[in-house]
């Protein structure tokens, strides 16, 4: 009876390892698809910057409210958060990012994968710090640049 129990134990455990790989390898296969057009980088480009990195938040101008002015999406504002203390050096602006007027693909690939500026010089607060895989950040620029530059 125990080698029984033991038996099905070790099968239900293979059928389980079995089941997992299969669907490892269907995401991956669905990822690899996805990834590799255009329109996949731009996607997932825009899921990263709306709902991961939330880059709106501070790229966005606000109206006289407090709320995000989407007619300027990502076109670079005024930093509305500001430090309990004062923090040097504490960015006053955020650049804008739609159509990437600011910077080459290189430089920006290394402000998201390395943390370092477009100049190599150390990102200001309230900027994160990001250590983005190459792909991610290939389609977040791949994004940013399908939206139109502002005029601001």
């Amino acid at each position: 009876m125990r080698v029984a129990m033991w038996q099905a134990w070790l099968a239900g455990i293979a059928v389980s390892a079995v089941a997992l790989a299969s669907l490892a390898a269907a995401q991956h296969s669905a990822n690899s698809q996805s990834a590799s057009s255009p329109a996949g980088d731009i996607e997932r480009g825009k899921y990263l910057v709306n709902d991961v990195a939330m880059c709106g938040e501070c790229h966005t101008p606000r109206n006289a409210n407090g709320e995000l002015k989407y007619d300027a999406w990502l076109q670079g504002a005024t930093t509305w958060v500001r430090p309990v203390a004062p923090i040097q050096p504490w960015a006053d602006t955020a650049p804008p990012l739609a159509g990437m007027p600011s910077f080459t693909d290189t430089q920006f690939a290394t402000v998201l994968e390395q943390g370092i500026g477009p100049e190599g010089e150390t990102l200001r607060p309230p900027m994160h710090i990001y250590h983005m895989h190459h792909d991610d950040a290939k389609a977040i620029i791949a994004y940013l640049k399908s939206l139109p530059a502002g005029n601001r």
